[in-house]
């Protein structure tokens, strides 16, 4: 019995009456895909100079202007999203898998595992984020597979409490009680039975959790300490742009925009999503629609 993938017609229906979610996930969607096809799309070379064309501001040539190097920001715009998305997305999946795992196991099995489990995620929790994001960071010089398991393996904790909390309902339903006579191994009523019915929790976490990796990778390249340039990212295009933020603002506006509108428009998506698992919440009515 697996609620939530059956329902999946009317979940979709409920999420696309809210114009502001339905509206976030096409425009995520359309970045993504630009993003994708940087290549195919990108006017010029990420990473090609032209000292010619120095900070020059946006005109038919350069939409979006050009740098410190003269290299086109549209194109570095482009790539740099291909960056930020895949991290968000690689990063808010492996925390969304790893929390999922933890808390399942926790609820599931009770006792000593769960007293185990739990105050491992309660420690998790205690440690400052951000200060030891940065020291990770530094010690793996920030290749994009590190990031994405530094920040993947620093942002499981919500996802296992709330399935843990899930768990310990579903597993005293009828139905799990029934496959258990039957039988079944653990891994099957798990698999089967209780991880789907927690799925709804499960898909805002993650959905959530894009936003904030995409939001933690641009604050550490911010910080000089993300992906390393010539590898474009929005957060190291705000980094570059900080010392001609008031002289050149369109080297600042742009990755900033394309960070504020991307991570805004996840939240909407996650409160859609929220919404349209559970139609019951009061919050329903609160999303423009």
């Amino acid at each position: 019995m697996s609620e939530p993938l059956s329902r999946g017609p009317s979940v979709w229906r409920r999420f696309t009456r809210h114009r502001a979610a339905a509206a976030s996930l096409a425009w995520f969607a359309l970045v993504a895909l630009a993003c994708l096809l940087a290549p195919a799309l990108a006017p010029y070379p990420f990473d090609g100079i032209d000292l010619d064309s120095v900070r020059q501001p946006p005109s038919p040539s350069h939409w979006m202007g050009t740098d410190d190097l003269g290299r086109d920001v549209l194109t570095r715009m482009l790539f740099g999203g291909r960056v930020s998305i895949l991290i968000g997305i690689l990063a808010a999946l492996l925390g969304t898998l790893l929390g999922t795992a933890i808390g399942a196991s926790a609820g599931y099995y009770g006792g000593i595992l769960d007293g185990i489990l739990m105050r491992i995620t309660d420690v998790a929790y205690a440690i400052p984020t951000l200060p030891l994001l940065i020291v990770l960071s530094a010690y793996s010089r920030a290749a994009l597979p590190s990031m994405v398991l530094i920040i993947g393996f620093l942002s499981w904790m919500t996802t296992a409490r709330v399935v843990r909390s899930q768990v310990l309902t579903i597993k005293e339903m009828d139905y799990v009680e029934a496959a258990r006579s039957m039988g079944a191994t653990d891994w099957r009523i798990l698999s089967r039975h209780i991880v789907p019915n927690a799925l709804g929790p499960i898909l805002v976490g993650a959905t959530l959790g894009i936003a904030n990796a995409i939001m933690i990778e641009s604050s550490l390249s911010f910080l000089g300490l993300g992906v390393q340039p010539p590898i474009p990212t929005w957060g190291n295009m705000l980094m570059d742009s900080q010392a001609t933020m008031a002289t050149k603002p369109w080297l600042m506006l742009f990755p900033g925009l394309a960070i504020l509108l991307i991570v805004l428009a996840v939240n909407f998506m996650g409160r859609g999503l929220s919404d349209a698992l559970d139609p019951g919440d009061p919050g329903l009515e609160r999303l423009p629609e």
